[in-house]
């Protein structure tokens, strides 16, 4: 799926007589580097493990940042556009997003990780 979208891309480059960039990381090139992003964000108290999951603590964070700064949101508008995902009963808060989510054992893409054999959040892939 990933080099369909690669090459993709390249083509819609060439069309537009863009230059390549010289890197391209991807996420599933960096598993290590996201897992001890993870950690150190559990270190500081933004995160929090639940069943081999890992979610981002949206009001532990908000305490501390304005976590709305970019968007321009407050985190209390934030409830009402929550969308019903999978694992939502573990997160502490509707806002609360993963980091690192289990895997069940159909889940092709799995990596071995200190909270569960599992894959990041697609938040943390764009890190």
């Amino acid at each position: 799926v990933v080099q369909r979208y690669t090459v993709d891309f390249h083509d819609v480059l060439k069309n537009y007589n863009f230059l390549p960039p010289s890197i391209e990381p991807t996420a599933t090139g960096h598993i290590v580097e996201q897992i001890e992003m993870i950690k150190e964000i559990i270190e500081k108290g933004f995160a929090y493990e639940v069943n081999g999951s890992v979610y981002f603590d949206v009001h532990e964070y908000n305490k501390k940042e304005n976590y709305g700064i970019l968007s321009g949101r407050k985190v209390e508008d934030l409830i009402h556009n929550t969308r019903s995902l999978d694992g939502q009963s573990d997160k502490k808060n509707p806002q609360d997003f993963a980091l690192w989510k289990k895997a069940d054992e159909r889940h092709i893409m799995r990596w071995p990780s200190p909270w569960s054999d599992g894959f990041p959040g697609w938040h943390l892939e764009c890190s």
